[in-house]
């Protein structure tokens, strides 16, 4: 059996996509485990079983996994996938060959700066591994980041009980051949899409805040330093704002082509 952890936050606008994606292209028997956290109940229809939850979505996903596995065998998959992600073909083939060689394969994210850690868009383990890990998306350990600085993400747990444990991991990397965006709107292994920040307005990535513009510079004799900073905080600002409006429109263009239905959407990004 294989069994699905999913979240759904504050908005039902993934649901019943998800569900119809998973319906279509997964080929084995599987049960879908959720939560509505602050949405009408009566979209629990869509999943064969709500969980009462509140916290952070790691938080969420590492309780799924647990009320999972008081119910699932050691054989059994356990797959997670974020409320804005799903598969586009059948996604068998990719975890049976990704399994037979590692005890777990996940998403890796490398177009955002380099993240070297499983993500929760899409990983799927056997119950029994995710226990003997054991597994948690919880964020902790650090990597140097752009420039240098540690940085933290959802999955650092998991990477780090990875390594202390030997376990190899199969990553699926995105695999778009048209970027509308260097993060957002990603294909995975031609398997699985994942809008990104499908839930929340979001702000840049690190990866976007390559492109700000570079601050103004104006020796302090000229200009007072408080001055300078108050200009290349209006003009960072205004920058975030144009970015943040552009995506927004996309990520409306692209959920509206997918909620429409039909096979030619995917085919805009493989």
């Amino acid at each position: 059996m294989l069994y699905i952890a999913t979240v759904h936050h504050k908005s039902p606008r993934w649901i019943e996509l998800q569900a119809r994606y998973l319906a279509e292209h997964v080929s084995v028997p599987y049960e879908t485990w959720s939560s509505v956290d602050r949405i009408d109940p009566s979209y629990g229809v869509h999943f064969d079983r709500i969980v009462a939850q509140r916290g952070s979505p790691p938080a969420k996903l590492n309780h799924l996994a647990l009320e999972i596995s008081l119910q699932a065998g050691d054989e059994d998959l356990l797959m997670f996938l974020h409320g804005d992600a799903f598969p586009i073909a059948d996604p068998m083939p990719l975890i049976a060959d990704g399994l037979a060689r590692a005890p777990l394969i996940a998403v890796r994210r490398a177009e955002d700066a380099g993240e070297p850690q499983p993500h929760p868009c899409f990983c799927v383990t056997t119950v029994g591994a995710w226990r003997s890990l054991p597994g948690d998306w919880s964020a902790g350990p650090t990597w140097p980041g752009p420039g240098g600085s540690p940085r933290t993400d959802v999955g650092a747990n998991l990477l780090r009980a990875l390594e202390l444990s030997n376990t190899p991991w199969i990553e699926v990397l995105r695999s778009n051949r048209r970027n509308l965006d260097p993060v957002y709107f990603a294909v995975y292994g031609d398997v699985i899409y994942h809008h990104g920040a499908g839930f929340r307005s979001g702000t840049p990535s690190g990866v976007h805040r390559a492109g700000a513009p570079a601050r103004i510079r104006v020796p302090r004799a000229r200009l007072p330093g408080g001055l300078v900073r108050a200009v290349n905080g209006r003009r960072y600002r205004a920058w975030e704002r144009r970015t943040q409006a552009r995506r927004l429109e996309q990520s409306r263009v692209v959920f509206d082509r997918i909620r429409a239905g039909g096979s030619e959407w995917p085919r805009e990004f493989i």
